[in-house]
């Protein structure tokens, strides 16, 4: 049986994505005035990638379901018959709901209580698709925006002591614990809203603020996202109370269980056990489930850490992350180097940059940028860099 497949990606064109960057990176023609927010590579029921066997295309998901070999023992044993990750490309235009993403106890439990309910899967009030966990990792493309955490306390006080409509809000913070205190700001009515926003919005102009100021990203979330001052957004509120991050382009973040978090604006490379569950917080015209959201949030205090980028010379490079559902590598080839790996689980590949020639004993697939394939378990086989540059591999750890 072949042990290398192209593999051709899905794209999802959800309203906060950009125009042209997934076009011109993938190498497809884009609709006029269409946005392409995503693109996946996996085998996500909702949206699988389609391989290439003999001459036609079948969905990713089908070609496992009949020959689940191909995933590997290791695989099979922890995940069963199914691909565990699911790797995707992201265009951020605009700001995306402040979310998080529950524990695969919390998904098997909320999955099974709305099948009960009998909430169709595709029901846009659903808020669990499927009972998977979703722990994800990026890497960024370009410099990227995020809200990753809630902040240390002691910055939080600050940060609302700074501004004197939120002022009040520091002095019921200091006799509250930070779940209490945020349950009461994301069920506040509109008049409480109002009180502590639109002196922000009086007292700002957008071109005058920098992006480390949550001031800015409250004036550039409501212009962006036309979120009328007459119908506030609770969301708004979370610049304030979480980590405003800034990660450089290569460098990277990984986001674990109830870590809330909003990818604000750039592109990145994201790497995700293979789920579609989001609990939505704010910030987004899709269904927001504060009841469920509370549940599962994590309030700890965060320090965020980075993923260091990977190094520029030849060779392959692993990311390091405490998943245990994907890994992701980074691989630079120049010309005519020849890189040897071994695929001990079933492999993504997706060519970032260049152009290059992957290689078994049987099959050989020529891919430049944009271009993907499939690599079976227990594979060993070759790249060679046919013009300078790197491509990521997504796998088990």
């Amino acid at each position: 049986m072949t042990a290398l497949y192209k593999l051709t990606g899905t794209a999802q064109q959800y309203a906060w994505g950009g125009e042209n960057y997934i076009p011109h990176l993938i190498g497809f023609t884009a609709q006029k005035n269409q946005p392409y927010a995503e693109w996946w590579l996996g085998a996500h029921t909702s949206s699988p990638s389609m391989l290439e066997v003999a001459s036609q295309k079948i969905p990713l998901d089908q070609f496992i379901r009949e020959n689940p070999a191909v995933l590997g023992k290791q695989s099979r044993t922890i995940f069963g018959d199914e691909l565990p990750y699911l790797l995707k490309i992201l265009d951020v235009k605009q700001p995306l709901s402040i979310q998080l993403h529950p524990t695969k106890q919390q998904a098997e439990i909320g999955f099974a209580t709305e099948n009960e309910r009998g909430i169709d899967l595709k029901d846009p009030k659903r808020t669990y698709k499927d009972n998977n966990h979703k722990p994800e990792m990026m890497i960024a493309l370009s410099d990227f925006w995020l809200l990753h955490g809630f902040k240390p306390k002691t910055e939080i006080l600050k940060t609302l002591r700074e501004r004197t409509s939120l002022k009040a809000l520091a002095d019921h913070l200091e006799t509250q614990d930070l779940h209490r205190f945020y349950s009461e700001i994301m069920q506040a009515n509109q008049t409480q809203l109002a009180n502590w926003l639109l002196p922000i919005f009086e007292d700002n102009r957008l071109e005058d603020l920098r992006p480390e100021n949550p001031d800015y990203w409250v004036l550039y979330s409501q212009k962006e996202m036309n979120i009328s001052l007459e119908k506030l957004d609770a969301g708004l509120m979370c610049f304030y109370l979480f980590n405003i991050v800034e990660v450089k382009q290569g460098k990277g973040i990984f986001q674990d269980a109830g870590i809330p978090h909003a990818y604000l604006r750039g592109q990145n490379i994201e790497l995700m056990a293979c789920s579609d569950n989001v609990i939505r917080g704010g910030l987004t015209p899709k269904h927001v489930d504060i009841d469920e959201l509370l549940k599962v949030i994590d309030c700890r205090e965060v320090i965020p850490e980075l993923i260091p980028t990977a190094p520029q010379h030849h060779g392959s490079f692993t990311y390091t992350t405490p998943a245990k559902d994907f890994a992701l590598a980074n691989v630079r080839y120049d010309n005519a180097v020849q890189i040897n790996e071994k695929a001990e689980s079933a492999t993504i590949l997706l060519v970032m940059q260049g152009s290059l020639k992957i290689s078994d004993k049987n099959t050989a697939l020529e891919l430049k940028q944009g271009e993907s394939a499939f690599i079976c378990a227990d594979t060993e086989y070759q790249i060679v860099g046919l013009e300078i540059g790197y491509c990521v591999l997504a796998k088990l750890p």
